[in-house]
């Protein structure tokens, strides 16, 4: 594959880019373009970079038609979020703050859980979401789900204490005042160079 440098000092742009892109895939895309402009045949320029035929041929072509700066993952497309980022803001504080006391249907909870966030999205918020679709929200906000508190909110240090100081002692017999019987795991069959003798 040969494709001709659109521009004086493209080779030298595009290795400069090389050297400073982090990220693996982007800079074997330009690597893919600069193999290519300089003779380097596909299947060559494939085991380089551990590429398929498609991704070299397509970045290779992309650089000949727009040039250096078309070459990188463009947007995609797709649906606008239901949930502007305030609204999202807003809900993960929601959320965080965990179970209104005495409302409806948090009212008993000690935590909130997925389905939870599907009904306060809905009645709050005004927007339908499924669970899936919640989950990946809060996960957006590194806020995962089974995850327990270290300590529950509700419980008291003073009164724990309290129950461990009051609590019945466990039984006091000593282990050793325990009889143990010797092992009848042991072979009663005659040794090997025995039987061997008859």
């Amino acid at each position: 594959m040969h494709i001709e440098a659109r521009q004086i000092g493209d080779r030298e742009e595009l290795t400069r880019r090389i050297a400073k892109e982090t990220d693996a895939r982007q800079r074997d895309r330009y690597r893919a373009v600069l193999l290519a402009i300089e003779g380097e045949q596909t299947s060559t320029i494939q085991a380089t970079l551990a590429r398929s035929r498609g991704f070299v041929q397509r970045w290779a072509y992309v650089y000949r038609d727009d040039g250096i700066d078309a070459i990188g993952e463009q947007p995609r497309g797709g649906s606008r979020p239901k949930l502007a980022p305030e609204a999202q803001a807003r809900f993960i504080e929601r959320f965080k703050a965990g179970p209104i006391p005495g409302a409806g249907a948090d009212g008993g909870r000690c935590t909130l859980r997925g389905k939870d966030a599907v009904r306060i999205l809905a009645e709050e918020f005004g927007v339908n979401y499924s669970l899936n679709g919640v989950y990946k929200i809060l996960h957006r906000h590194n806020l995962a789900c089974l995850r327990p508190r270290p300590q529950h909110r509700h419980n008291d240090p003073q009164f724990m204490q309290q129950w461990l100081d009051d609590a019945p002692l466990l039984s006091s017999v000593s282990d050793s005042s325990t009889k143990t019987r010797p092992s009848k795991s042991g072979s009663r069959t005659k040794p090997a160079s025995a039987s061997k003798a008859r």
